[in-house]
C-alpha cells in the first residue's frame, strides 16, 4: 500500500523515561517500518525528549510547559521534512496526553497513543482533551494497565467526536508488555499490525 504523501510521525515518550530508553527505540523502530510501508521511504520518525528531561530532572515539567516543547518539536521536524508530509502525533502514556492537547490547536493527521493514562495520580479522570479532538485517534490499551480502565475508557469514547478506535492488548500493562506466559513478539506484532490498519484508514479518509 502506498500513501498519498509521506508520513511524518512524531513519537513523544511517558514520564518515566526519554526518548534513549529502550521501550522508546523500539517502538520508533517498529512505527518506521509502518510509515515506510504505508507512505514511502520518504516517511520518517522523530522523537523528541521534554525540557524536565534534557536537564536531568525526574518530575515532568507542567502540562503548558510540555505542550510548547512538544510545538517546538513538531515544528522543528516538519521544517527538516518530508514536504507535505502527514503527521501523526504518537506517544506513550503521558507524550501520548501531551500529543493529544498539541492536536486540539496544531493541524494533524491523527494521534496514537500507546497507553493512555486516563486516570491521574488522584484518581480524577483525563478525559476533556479527548472531548475536544476532531482528528482520529487510535488506542493500544493493555487489559492491565491501571492508569487506564478499559471499562473507564469505553465510558469516554462514545462521548467522543473525533473518530476514535481501540487496540486492546490482551494480558498488557502499561507499557503493553505482557506476561511471560505469553509471546510478547507476537503481541507486539498484532499491535503493529492494527496500526498499520489505522493509517490506512486514516490514508483511505484523507487525513493530513
Amino acid at each position: 500500500m502506498t500513501g498519498r504523501a509521506p508520513w511524518l510521525l512524531l513519537l513523544a515518550p511517558g514520564a518515566g523515561a526519554g526518548s534513549d530508553s529502550p521501550w522508546m527505540r523500539a517502538w520508533r523502530d517498529r512505527l518506521a517500518a509502518i510509515v515506510s510501508e504505508s507512505g514511502g521511504t520518504a516517511s520518517r520518525v522523530e522523537t523528541l525528549d521534554y525540557p524536565y528531561r534534557r536537564a536531568g530532572r525526574k518530575a515532568p515539567d507542567k502540562l503548558p510547559i510540555l505542550i510548547e516543547a512538544h510545538r517546538q518539536a513538531l515544528a522543528d521536524a516538519r521544517a527538516r521534512g518530508p514536504a507535505g508530509a502527514r503527521v501523526v502525533l504518537a506517544g506513550k502514556s503521558m507524550g501520548g496526553r501531551v500529543g493529544c492537547h498539541l492536536a486540539l490547536t496544531e493541524s494533524v493527521a491523527a494521534v496514537l497513543c500507546l497507553g493512555y493514562p486516563l486516570r491521574g495520580t488522584k484518581g480524577a479522570l483525563r478525559d476533556e482533551v479527548l472531548l475536544g479532538l476532531r482528528v482520529p485517534v487510535l488506542f493500544v490499551q493493555g487489559t492491565r494497565d491501571p492508569l487506564c480502565p478499559l471499562d473507564l475508557l469505553e465510558q469516554v469514547r462514545p462521548r467522543m467526536t473525533a473518530p476514535n478506535e481501540i487496540f486492546v492488548v490482551q494480558g498488557g500493562n502499561h507499557s503493553l508488555e505482557v506476561p511471560r506466559s505469553q509471546s510478547q513478539a507476537a503481541s507486539d506484532q498484532a499491535v503493529i499490525q492494527a496500526i498499520g490498519a489505522f493509517l490506512a484508514g486514516v490514508d483511505r479518509a484523507g487525513g493530513g
